[in-house]
C-alpha cells in the first residue's frame, strides 16, 4: 500500500469541503465535536454530492441515535467480535422526532471538569514526542486534577521536557518495563479516575472532559475511548492504518459486560477488542477489585496486551468496561517498515503471553486454544489472501507475527515466570 493517503475531518453540518490531493482518503465524520464514523474514499468519488451526504448522515447519524439514547436502552451491549447486539428498540431511531435537535444536545454537552483525573503518561527516550504530547494535553478544554510522566529511562531523559511544564509531576521508573512504569505512575496518583495515554498520541481538546462523563454516567469499571491515526504520510503508517486495522474501536459506544465475557470465553474472551491502552481510564477501586497492571506483560518485558490482560482480569471478575468514542485521541503510527514489522512481532509475542498468563489466573483452557488453533488458521488465511492479491508486504509483516507467535510459545515453558491460580499483582 504505498499510495498517498491523507485524513479529512468532516463535520456533517457544515458544506462539503475540498478533497485533499491524494491517492486515498480517509475520512472521519464528526457531528460537532460528537465523532459519527469513518470512510476510505479515493479521490474519484469526491467530493460527496448533496444527496450522497444526506444519506451518509442518516445513515451514521441513526447509529448514534440508537447508541446513545438511553429511551432506546443506549449503550449497546458487545457481543462476539465486539459487535453490538441491537435489539427492536435500535430501529425505533428513525421515529424519533427533532433528531437534528437531539444530536446537536448529544454534540454541545458542557465539558465535565477533570479535576478528579490523574493523568499517566510514560514515556522511554522518546523527548520529541513527549513535548509535543504535553503541548496537546494542555489544550484541554478541562484540566487534570493532576499530570504524572513516569520516566522509564535510564537517564532521565524526560526531565528537561516535563521542566517546561510546571503542572507536570515527574516519577522516575528505571526498570525497564511498561507495566512497571504504569504501576509506578497509579502509585504515584492520588485521584479517583486514573486515565493513560502513551506519549505518541495528541489528545482530542475533549478527551479528559469525555472520560469523565463516561465514568458519571455509566456504572463501569474501566473507559477507553477512540483511537484515530494524526497522520498517513509514510507506507508503513498506511499499513498499519488499512491493511492491519491499526487499533479498531467502533464508532458507537459499547457495554463490555458479562454478557460479552460469557459469549466470547469458550474460544478465548476477545479483550483486546476493547480498545487500546494509548486511551484507557480506571476507577481506582478497580484495582482493589482486579490488582494492577501484570509487570511481567508489555513493552519491555514480554511484549504488550498488558492492558486487554488487565481488562480480562476485571470481567472475569464480575467487572464492566465501558468503550467511549467520545473520547478521542490521535496515535502516531510507526513511521517505518522496520520500526511496523518489530512493533507486529512484538506485539504476537505479547498477545500469547498474555493468553498464558490469564489460563494460568483462571484456569481458562479457551486461551491455549486461541494459541494453537485459532492464531495458526489466522496465519494460513492471511497468507493466502496475501499470496493471491500479490501483497508482498503483507507477508512480510504476517512473518514478523508469525515470529512473535514462535517467541510466545516459549513462555509454556518457563515455571518461574508463570503464576498460580488467582495471583496478580496488586497496589
Amino acid at each position: 500500500m504505498s499510495a498517498a493517503a491523507a485524513i479529512r475531518h468532516v463535520d456533517l453540518r457544515q458544506p462539503e469541503t475540498e478533497a485533499p490531493k491524494a491517492d486515498l482518503v480517509l475520512d472521519v465524520y464528526w457531528w460537532g465535536d460528537l465523532p459519527v464514523g469513518s470512510r476510505t474514499r479515493v479521490p474519484a468519488e469526491l467530493p460527496l454530492g448533496e444527496g450522497q451526504i444526506r444519506a451518509l448522515a442518516a445513515e451514521l447519524l441513526g447509529d448514534q441515535l440508537s447508541g446513545r439514547e438511553a429511551e432506546l436502552d443506549a449503550p449497546l451491549v458487545a457481543g462476539n467480535e465486539a459487535r453490538p447486539h441491537r435489539g427492536l428498540n435500535a430501529s425505533r431511531a428513525a421515529t424519533l422526532t427533532d433528531v437534528r435537535a437531539r444530536l446537536d444536545r448529544l454534540a454541545g454537552e458542557p465539558p465535565c471538569s477533570a479535576s478528579d483525573v490523574s493523568l499517566i503518561i510514560c514515556t522511554r527516550d522518546r523527548p520529541d514526542a513527549l513535548r509535543r504530547c504535553l503541548e496537546s494535553i494542555s489544550r484541554q478544554r478541562s484540566r487534570a486534577g493532576e499530570v504524572i510522566v513516569v520516566d522509564n529511562s535510564r537517564s532521565g531523559s524526560a526531565l528537561p521536557i516535563c521542566s517546561a511544564f510546571p503542572d507536570v509531576i515527574t516519577v522516575r521508573e528505571p526498570r525497564p518495563g511498561l507495566s512497571r512504569a504504569r504501576n509506578s505512575g497509579i502509585r504515584a496518583s492520588s485521584r479517583p479516575i486514573v486515565a493513560f495515554t502513551d506519549d505518541d498520541v495528541e489528545p482530542h481538546p475533549n478527551w479528559l472532559s469525555e472520560i469523565v462523563r463516561a465514568f458519571r454516567t455509566h456504572d463501569v469499571d474501566a473507559v477507553t475511548g477512540l483511537v484515530l491515526p494524526a497522520t498517513l504520510e509514510t507506507s508503513a503508517q498506511r499499513e498499519f492504518q488499512f491493511t492491519l486495522g491499526a487499533f479498531g474501536g467502533s464508532f458507537l459506544p459499547l457495554l463490555f459486560d458479562q454478557r460479552f465475557f460469557a459469549e466470547t470465553r469458550p474460544h478465548g474472551a476477545q479483550v483486546w477488542r476493547i480498545g487500546a491502552g494509548a486511551n484507557m481510564a480506571f476507577r481506582r477501586s478497580a484495582f482493589d477489585r482486579a490488582g494492577i497492571f501484570d509487570e511481567r506483560l508489555g513493552a519491555g518485558a514480554s511484549g504488550c496486551s498488558e492492558d486487554s490482560e488487565l481488562w480480562y482480569r476485571l470481567l472475569a471478575l464480575g467487572g464492566r468496561i465501558l468503550h467511549e468514542p467520545r473520547a478521542v485521541v490521535l496515535h502516531h503510527h510507526r513511521a517505518t517498515h522496520r520500526e511496523l514489522a518489530s512493533q507486529v512481532r512484538v506485539y504476537m509475542r505479547g498477545h500469547v503471553s498474555a493468553l498464558i498468563a490469564q489460563a494460568d489466573a483462571f484456569d481458562d483452557r479457551a486461551n491455549g486454544k486461541r494459541i494453537a488453533w485459532q492464531l495458526p488458521r489466522y496465519f494460513i488465511r492471511t497468507a493466502l489472501v496475501a499470496v493471491g492479491k500479490r501483497h508482498w508486504r503483507r507477508l512480510a509483516l504476517l512473518s514478523a507475527e508469525v515470529r512473535g507467535w514462535s517467541a510466545g510459545l516459549g513462555y509454556f515453558a518457563r515455571p518461574g515466570w508463570r503464576r498460580r491460580r488467582g495471583e496478580w499483582t496488586t497496589l
